[in-house]
């Protein structure tokens, strides 16, 4: 049994109009795919991709928030900074994050995406190497300004390429496996900072050295980035037998897999789309508390009473915690197919709980602060979430990368706002910002309960007009967007 052509033009559709991997099908036959190659294409996928997808993330994170160990390693002293000049260079980071999202956006699809991701991965690793030189505010900020240019471009690239190779069902995993860095990189980065504290040298901080060391091992991901992630399943170094297998796989998301072609049709849609303005909120609401977490997590351990170097050991947990969480919460979703009650989950754990024992504990029970403080990295699990809501609920390739601009430029917004909760005149107890982290978490549970009642709306109003609609063959790669598309069904 093979593949069968389809004839573009006879489908009414235009050549120009229809998905990458149509075309390609058009030109290939295969025979057909068993469970067992299947399962061992899976396996060819996932060693292929995910591991440097992970690093690519791991860094991202690692790097933008080595800031905040080199702080409590003297780097406010030796540069002369103050404490709310500090703050300012965590909201710089994500400032020019957001402005370079759409931008980034259209840029990654007209451009091949794997090459696109491993150039910025290569610039942004030069700017962290040049951070070992900065002596003044000016030369921070400055440097602050160009790794959000140059980091743009990871979250939104990876989601792409995990809607490109991995089914619906599949997708939350492998969101989760390689979002897994934000743990690791916390535990990284503590370890390292733990590590140079013990370093003394009359020539460099070690602070400086922290980041020459880590910017150098971004540039080498980046350039095995650009020679070993494929672009899409049509470039990739399968056999061709295997890249028909690898396309046919991800007919059932119906979201395609890649265009070149720009469409303002597409960027239209997305900003009318209900669900576009509800992923945003819930991911602003739940990037507050991220933000602030992630850029002060030291900051606040060593507010308890502990000393730097107690300080970066107790850090460890809480990468650990985000390891744990992200992946149960990825799993966990790819197994019940659903993501909106495990967000929930999340964001009261992490947010409701995490954060009232950090606002609301004694002082001096620092046992229960220190748990608060680790429940609250539990929040982090909600963003692999949400980006897999969506890979896998947005199809249209423009519309894709749109949405996914919009998604990181709401995740900015949020982490743009939550360093600033932490004010100087509010140290060491920050209880105001603790607070904020309670009230957008509990938001954010809110609308990620409006989130899945508008999807259960749509799947039961399309089932009710469209369900006895005959499919349309090989509609899944006609570049529809899920509105276009009446055969789509969103998932919960």
């Amino acid at each position: 049994m093979s593949i069968e052509k389809t004839d573009v033009e006879g489908q009414g559709l235009k050549v120009i109009d229809a998905d990458a991997a149509l075309e390609y099908l058009n030109n290939e036959n295969a025979t057909a795919m068993t469970e067992v190659n299947e399962k061992d294409l899976v396996r060819k996928i996932d060693w292929a991709i995910v591991p440097l997808m992970w690093a690519c993330y791991n860094l991202q994170y690692l790097d933008k928030t080595l800031i905040n160990y080199a702080n409590v390693m003297g780097l406010q002293k030796d540069t002369g900074i103050t404490g709310n000049q500090f703050s300012l260079l965590a909201t710089l980071f994500y400032v020019t994050y957001l402005a370079f999202e759409l931008p980034t956006g259209y840029l990654m699809q007209r451009l091949p995406t794997a090459k696109y991701l491993g150039a910025n991965v290569i610039l942004w690793g030069l700017i962290v190497a040049l951070n070992s030189a900065a002596k003044s505010w000016a030369a921070l900020a400055t440097l602050r300004v160009l790794l959000g240019c140059f980091e743009a471009a990871v979250a939104p690239a990876l989601i792409l390429v995990t809607s490109m190779w991995y089914k619906k069902s599949e997708q939350p995993a492998r969101v989760g496996f390689w979002y897994v860095g934000t743990g690791t990189g916390t535990i990284i980065g503590a370890l390292t900072s733990f590590g140079f504290q013990h370093y003394e040298s009359e020539r460099f901080t070690p602070w400086q050295i922290m980041f020459l060391l880590f910017g150098l091992i971004t540039i080498v991901v980046g350039v095995l980035v650009v020679l070993f992630l494929p672009d899409s399943p049509m470039s990739s170094r399968l056999t061709r037998e295997e890249k028909i297998w690898a396309i046919e796989r991800v007919r059932e998301n119906q979201t395609g897999i890649e265009n070149k072609h720009f469409k303002l049709k597409h960027v239209r849609e997305c900003f009318r789309d209900p669900q576009t303005w509800l992923i945003a909120f819930i991911t602003i609401t739940s990037s507050i508390p991220n933000g602030a977490v992630s850029s002060y997590q030291a900051t606040i351990i060593k507010g308890f009473g502990y000393t730097s170097k107690e300080t970066a050991l107790l850090s460890i947990p809480s990468g650990v915690v985000a390891c744990v969480t992200v992946i149960s919460a990825g799993v966990s979703s790819a197994r019940l197919d659903m993501r909106g009650p495990i967000i929930i989950a999340i964001l009261l754990i992490g947010g409701v709980l995490g954060g009232g024992l950090l606002a609301f504990s004694d002082v001096s029970n620092k046992g229960a602060l220190l748990t608060g403080n680790y429940l609250t990295n539990v929040i982090g699990a909600s963003l692999p979430l949400l980006y897999s809501y969506a890979a896998a609920n947005c199809a249209g390739h423009t519309k894709k990368v749109t949405l996914n601009a919009v998604l990181l430029m709401a995740f900015c917004a949020g982490n743009i706002v939550g360093p600033q909760t932490f004010r100087a005149e509010d140290s060491p107890a920050y209880l105001p910002a603790k607070i904020v982290i309670v009230a957008s978490s509990a938001a954010g549970v809110a609308a990620t309960i409006l989130l899945m009642v508008y999807y259960a709306h749509e799947n039961r109003c399309r089932d009710q007009e469209y369900g006895s609609l005959e499919h349309k063959a090989d509609s899944e790669f006609f570049d529809l967007t899920d509105r276009e598309n009446k055969e789509f069904r969103y998932r919960l």
